[in-house]
């Protein structure tokens, strides 16, 4: 499988830079991150809450093969329709902690777009566990869900 979505980590940094050009209208690629019911059927997950607003917040929950639940939850910090995201992202029992991450959204043409996701951690080590991790294949595979999803959309 081509791995669409493109994660650059550089050395010794605390951050990661992620991108990719979706075949989507960028209106329905930003739907794709604020819309609850399209959040859960690419994501997987259960919309606990989303408040797509400076200083909202959104409350996610998915549940593992075992039946285990596992809950994520950020605060918005940033919100410019169609543009920008600035969020934390938390997972619950994960001693990680709380990572920043920066969405852009770009239009490219009438129908395609672009994500660019700067994501930075409290550590340079903390990141590295992260992409030990199959964390460049499941966002890969959450991207082209997100993008047979709403292209659906379109039709």
């Amino acid at each position: 499988m081509e791995m669409k979505t493109k994660v650059h980590a550089e050395n010794g940094k605390q951050e990661i830079l992620i991108t990719r050009e979706f075949d989507l209208p960028l209106e329905l690629l930003f739907k794709a991150y604020v819309e609850p019911e399209i959040v859960e059927q690419w994501m997987g997950t259960k919309v606990l809450k989303l408040e797509n607003k400076k200083h909202g917040g959104y409350q996610f929950e998915t549940t593992d093969p075992m039946g285990n639940k596992h809950g994520f939850s950020g605060a918005i910090h940033e919100f410019t329709p169609n543009k920008r995201i600035t969020r934390t992202f938390e997972m619950e029992n994960a001693n990680f902690g709380a990572q920043l991450e920066f969405l852009e959204f770009e239009k490219l043409t009438d129908d395609t777009s672009k994500l660019v996701m700067h994501v930075v951690y409290r550590s340079v080590e903390i990141r590295d566990q992260i992409l030990q991790m199959p964390f460049v294949q499941g966002i890969n595979m959450a991207h082209s869900k997100l993008e047979s999803v709403v292209g659906k959309l379109k039709a």
